[in-house]
This record gives C-alpha cells, structure tokens and sequence, in this order.
C-alpha cells in the first residue's frame, strides 16, 4: 500500500493530538473560542470527506443506510453537540480500521496470486527452422516449444524430449519436483530443473491449465457463501432499525423521564449509532472466506467459490471412484506364470503381438525389459473383446483372456479362476504357455486418506466404479470402505448417487476424475475433481479441484472449510456480544463516544486480525 495512503490518517491523529492537549493544559487562551472548532474541523476533514462523500454517493444510488451515513452522521451530531475531539476521534479510528482492512485484503490476495501469478511471458517456438521468441498467446496448438533449464513452461503439452525433471509447486501445491518421461503430459506454470526440454503444444495459452487454475480462482471469490450473503442482507434490514432506534432513543424520553436534557439523550443515539454500525461483519466475514481460499490454494486445493468452504463442513458421505482416484490409473505388471517355456522366450512371443496394439495393458505389458532380441510379429488380427492372434517364428502365437482360449478350445489352469486382476494368457502352437496378471496400483496415500476422512467424522466412504466388481471389491477391501460396487456405467453411478440423496440426512460429496464422471459431479452437494490427471470436463464441473492428485487432499479440504466456517463465526459473535454489551451501556448513559470507537472500530479490527489467521494455520 502506498505511503500517500495513510497521510490523511497521520494529519487527522496529528491535529486531534494537538488539540487535545490543548484542551487539556489550556496553553492557549484563545484556543477556547472559534478557534477550537475549526481547528477540530479541519482535523476532521481528511479522514471525515471520503466517507461523507461515500454516503452521499450512496444516497445519490438510493442506499440510505449504509456504515457511511452511520458514521457520518455520528460523527457530525457529536460537532452538532460541541463533542469535538470525540467526533474527529470516531472517524479517525474508523478510516484506521479501514486501512488495515484494505492492507489485510490486499495481503490476502496477494498470497493467492504469489501462488497462481506464474503465467509464463515468453514460449521459444520453432519457426522457419530456428527457435523464436513470442508471447505464449500466439503459439498454436502442434507447434514445437523448447524449455530452457529454470525457465517456465509456457504451455501444456507432450514432452519430445527423453525425460525432464519439472518443479511442479504451482500447479498441484507439490514442492517435490517431478520426473516426466518423453510421450508423458507436461503443464503450462511447471519450472523446467534440468538441461533443455522440447515438447508439442496440446492446448492453446488461455486453455492451459495454467490460465485454467487463475481464472477459477479469481471467479471463486466473486462466489458468495450463503453466510456472507446472510450477514449482506442483514446489514440492509438491521441499519435502519438502528437508525429508527436511535431517532426513538432522542426523542421518546422526553414523554417519560424528568429533567429531559436533549443534548444528553442526543450524545447516548450517537454513540448507540456508533456501536451499531455493522462494518465489522461486513468486512471481516469476506476476509475470513478469502482466507479460507487462499489457504486451500496453499495445499494444492481450489475451491470455486466461498460458498463451497461452507458446503464441504457438512459433507458426511464421500462416494468415489477408483481409477485415477485411488489409484494411479496406470497398469504394470504384477505376475508373470510361464508353463513349459523360460518367461523370457514367453515374454518375447507375447511382446512381438502386443506390439501391434493400442490398448492400456498391451502398453503394460510392452514396458518389459526383454533379455535379448525382440520378435517381429506377421498377420496380427484382433479379436474383438476377446485379444490377439498373430505369426511368430512361423508359430500360431494366441494372446488374450479366456474367453479367447476357451473359443480355440484350449485348456487353462484351475489357479487363474481365482485371480480377479486383469490376465492375459498365451498359446504357442495350440499349447498353453502361461499368462501375465496386470494391476492397476493404489495411490500412495489412498489408505491414509480413507483415515483421514473416518477420523474428519465422514460416516461413509463408498466406492463406484466400471471396472470388475471383483477388482473394485478387493480394493474397496484393502482400503477399508464401508461399500465398494463395481461394473457401473456412468448412468449407474449417477443413478446410485442420486439414491443415496433421498436420505434428507446425507450430504454427498463426490470424488472423480474422468469425463465419465462429470455427470455425478454436478448432482452431488460437493463435487471433487482430480485436477493433475484428470479429464477438463470433470474439472470444470466439479466445485473443488485436488491439484496434487493425493486423495489425502480430501479430508484436508473438509479441515479448511471447517476452520473457515469456525474463524467466521467466532468473528460473528464477538463482533455481536461486544456491541450489544456497550449499546446497552450507551444507552442508559454508561458508556462515552470513546467505548463506541472500542465496540466499532476495535471489533472490527479484532475481527480482522482472527480472519487473517486462517492463512497461517497449518492443515
């Protein structure tokens, strides 16, 4: 904030300080006549003018009440009653809690963009056979982009190059950095560490994940919680009572009390007036949000708007899915069973055909390091659903499920009954010649997360997912999961979620990843998206993105919203409890223009400095 900011505070605490002691010590007699008000009336002035001019403009707008026209015309009825110190003191602390209410804010938004501000200014393209400098802006999707080593990549794409080691922090709130493979995804915002990368663009700059990740965040804090909404539309009701209040406090006691004074009952409906202005609430119940956001933005967490920290507090049932959830979405080899033959030379018949194909475990399988020559495979066919046949070494070479030895009439072991993973087995010859088992793995903190959540007070994880029910029983198992259904298409999932909202009592969050996904996402109460790897669609129609792709992230999320939820009650009921204690002592003549700065002011200071402290919580 500039230093010009605070110059009007610093000559208003000057001239009040001045006069003050000249009141007290009466060094100058002739400071008892015009002078004395003129000289507060000038102290009045720079801190008093801009929210004068406020209200009025406010007025002008057709909103009477609003905390400026409180304090103007506190502070002008205490100059109306000769109460001059008081009433140049009022608005001085009130211009000095709406500093630090502007320094908080801008500290609160400036921690979010720190986090997010890493939009990359430059992209070295390849053009016209030589690198060029341009603005990531007008690079073009397909085009080559080479990364020097600490330089920020400019866009999202696929790495060309053989391995990259990127430092991921600003995308998924992960310090750690990370290796990337050549054919792997690399995102915009990521610090290249090592030697220098070259990739291809996939998407254009304002599609990257990047720009994706900023403008969720910037359009979060336009979402209003249902709590910050509440207390905006209570402020419009509550000031005019005040107002009218503060009129009957003047006026009535004139019917009933004798030795009316009116200047007395006049200084008790400022100070009441003082007091009850709501700034407090207004200022410090967006902070606490904004703080909450920023917090979450620390820990690789996005929320899309303030009223999903609220959301996520009564979040009692998480129902997710498996791949890509919980576990890493990516195959690889769990067993290799040779019968009659060496796994190597087993190995080289199955690598030969799997070759040809596209499909996930045939990319599992073709990560095998093979000790020796590879085979070349002639006349690959595909059998829909069923796997592989091929020439190999002049041999009738089979590579599939069951089902497809079972159509050639071939004869498999009893064991592979029992084995609920993926398996593909082998015929050379029409002779059974073993089978591979492929697993996809769990996440590293996939059963510490399912903790977490039991120990956040979630009554039910449950999982849903299209893959075998036996694979997705055996992980719901090995997780813990109080249910686990398995062979689900997305309607199903959608059908199962919306069951389980009949029960008036759930709250439903969902946790998902993929384009398949995005359906339960929206019907659910709070939906979470796995924002490192998963789809845009899911992304985009989730409420909550998990950055780091750690389902731990889960119940840290439910922590954040429960200690967001926490600061803005708390800020609530002091900033109540302490205003309707000195109203009450105002107005029956316990309490000076000195107590209603302490109730506005202080509180609302108070207020701010308990929201601010949601950023420094560790979760």
């Amino acid at each position: 904030m500039k230093l010009g900011t605070y110059v009007p505070a610093i000559v208003s605490f000057a001239m009040l300080i001045v006069g003050i002691s000249l009141d007290y010590f009466n060094l100058l007699p002739f400071f008892k006549g015009w002078v004395r008000p003129v000289w507060y009336g000038l102290a009045y002035a720079p801190v008093g003018f801009p929210v004068i001019k406020e209200g009025w403009e406010s007025i002008r707008k057709g909103d009477f009440f609003t905390e400026f026209f409180l304090m103007s015309i506190a502070t002008l009825g205490a100059f109306a009653i000769g109460e001059y110190p008081e009433g140049v003191a009022v608005m001085l602390f009130y211009a000095v809690g709406e500093l630090f209410q502007n320094a908080a804010v801008k500290r609160a938004k400036g921690n979010i963009k720190a986090l997010l501000d890493v939009r990359p200014n430059i992209a070295l393209v390849y053009r016209d056979n030589d690198f060029v400098e341009v603005n990531p802006e007008t690079v073009h999707i397909g085009e080559k982009v080479q990364v020097r080593t600490g330089e920020k990549i400019p866009l999202d794409g696929i790495l060309l190059s053989e391995k990259a080691s990127v430092n991921t922090a600003a995308i998924t709130g992960e310090s750690k950095p990370d290796t990337i493979y050549k054919g792997n995804k690399v995102f915009a915002g990521s610090i290249n560490l090592e030697g220098v990368i070259e990739l291809e663009t996939t998407k254009e700059f304002n599609d990257s994940s990047i720009a994706r990740i900023l403008d969720m965040v910037q359009n979060a804090t336009a979402r209003k919680s249902k709590t910050e909404l509440f207390i905006r539309k209570f402020a419009r009701v509550y000031t005019p009572i005040v107002v009218f209040l503060a009129i009957c406090l003047t006026v009535l006691p004139y019917f009933f009390v004798d030795n009316y004074v009116f200047q007395d009952w006049l200084y008790r409906a400022l100070i009441f007036l003082v007091i009850s202005c709501p700034c407090a609430l207004v200022i410090s119940i967006p902070l606490g949000y904004f703080g909450g956001l920023g917090a979450a933005s620390r820990n690789g967490i996005l929320f899309k708007g303030a009223s999903f920290l609220d959301a996520i507090t009564k979040v009692n049932t998480v129902v997710m899915d498996k791949t890509g959830t919980v576990t890493k979405g990516v195959f690889k080899i769990k067993e290799i069973r040779p019968v009659g033959i060496s796994e190597n030379e087993m190995m080289s018949y199955l690598l030969a055909l799997e070759e040809q194909s596209t499909h996930p475990i045939a990319r599992a399988i073709m990560e095998y390091e093979l000790n020796g020559q590879n085979h070349t495979a002639s006349e690959v066919s595909e059998i829909g659903g069923k796997g592989l046949k091929g020439k190999v070494n002049n041999k009738t070479v089979l590579v599939g499920n069951k089902a497809l030895m079972t159509a050639h009439g071939i004869d498999v072991p009893s064991e592979t009954d029992t084995i609920v993973e993926s398996i593909v087995m082998i015929t050379i010859d029409d002779q059974f010649s073993g089978y591979v088992t492929i697993a996809d793995q769990l996440k590293e903190d996939a059963v510490e997360a399912v903790r977490q959540m039991h120990n956040a007070g979630i009554k039910k994880i449950i999982m849903l997912s299209g893959d075998k029910p036996s694979i997705t029983e055996k992980i719901g198992n090995e997780l813990g999961l109080e249910q686990a259904k398995g062979g689900l298409l997305p309607e199903d999932k959608l059908h199962e979620v919306e069951e389980m909202k009949k029960d008036p009592s759930a709250s439903i969050a969902f946790v998902g990843d993929g384009i398949n996904d995005a359906p339960v996402l929206a019907v659910s109460d709070v939906g979470i998206a796995m924002g490192g790897l998963g789809s845009d669609v899911a992304i985009e129609t989730a409420d909550v993105v998990i950055q780091t792709d750690q389902p731990s992230r889960i119940a840290r999320a439910i922590k954040i919203g429960r200690s967001t939820r926490n600061v803005v009650w708390q800020n609530i009921a002091l900033a109540f409890g302490v205003k309707l204690i000195v109203m009450i002592l105002g107005a029956i003549g316990l309490a000076s223009l000195w107590e209603a700065v302490f109730a506005d002011v202080g509180v609302a200071f108070l207020a701010i400095l308990n929201a601010i402290r949601i950023q420094k919580m560790k979760f």
